[in-house]
């Protein structure tokens, strides 16, 4: 099975399930909407984590309504986004005020939240990294934020550094040292007509997998490394969404490749 799901045109541009997936947790859908188009999801057994990647929405649940939302037009400017968490058992209805890019996270939920808004100023921002290895991150819903599963987070490369590096992984339950997380990396670039280069492989050997994820591209990981290298010229940033049996981000460093986080890198200014 591919690692790597293709976007359509327009639209509904991606669709992954848990069955698609081969995975038991995350799924991850994006809809493309113009300007006055309507949406109606259902969340079920799941809960949802409903991301305006660019443009402006109003939201509504059973319980909640929530008017004119969003405010970046593109992802590539740099701010954080407006989302919003909804429980399972609801029915959500999304308007588009503008033209609007929107994902939708979903893994299992246990219905114990309300539905709620996640304000631009909510979201945590981190600088990471040194030398070529530096990025931005928006914490939409990390781990100390409440949810039953979904962790979701927002990563920026500047052209011609990598990220998700040095490499890591999150696919075995090691108490208080390692949890077992699957993850979708949702890419975009700026330039539109960009790439990266991302692989997903084990100690093992048993899973080696080398992409090339293009615009509104999804890579899957569902165990093992899975580092991104951004090429030159082209800026890029991916939308992560992780869940899996403990809600929590605790991860292992490859071993070859954890230098990269001493003062021995960079080598020279």
């Amino acid at each position: 099975m591919s690692l790597l799901a293709k976007a359509r045109k327009e639209g509904h541009i991606q669709h992954i399930t848990p069955q698609s997936a081969g995975w038991r947790y995350i799924g991850f859908d994006v809809w493309m909407l113009k300007q006055g188009q309507r949406l109606t999801l259902e969340s079920g057994e799941r809960e949802l984590c409903l991301v305006l990647v660019a443009g402006c929405a109003s939201v509504k649940t059973k319980q909640a309504d929530f008017p004119g939302l969003g405010q970046r037009m593109s992802p590539f400017e740099r701010t954080p986004p407006w989302s919003v968490y909804v429980p399972p058992q609801e029915s959500i209805e999304v308007t588009a005020d503008s033209d609007l890019e929107l994902a939708v996270c979903s893994a299992p939920g246990q219905g114990t939240l309300p539905a709620r808004v996640i304000r631009p100023e909510e979201v945590g921002v981190e600088h990471r990294g040194k030398g070529r290895n530096q990025r931005r991150v928006h914490n939409i819903l990390p781990d100390n934020a409440q949810a039953d599963c979904l962790l979701v987070v927002e990563v920026y490369t500047d052209e011609g550094a990598t990220s998700s590096w040095p490499a890591h992984k999150h696919d075995t339950a090691l108490p208080g040292k390692e949890t077992q997380l699957e993850e979708t990396y949702y890419h975009r670039f700026d330039p539109p007509q960009g790439f990266a280069f991302q692989r997903v492989y084990t100690d093992d050997g048993s899973l080696d997998v080398s992409m090339a994820p293009y615009n509104h591209d999804v890579v899957m990981v569902p165990r093992g490394y899975h580092p991104v290298a951004a090429i030159a010229g082209y800026d890029s940033y991916y939308l992560n969404v992780m869940a899996g049996p403990e809600r929590r981000w605790l991860f292992s460093w490859e071993a070859d490749h954890a230098w990269i986080n001493s003062a021995d890198y960079p080598r020279r200014a």
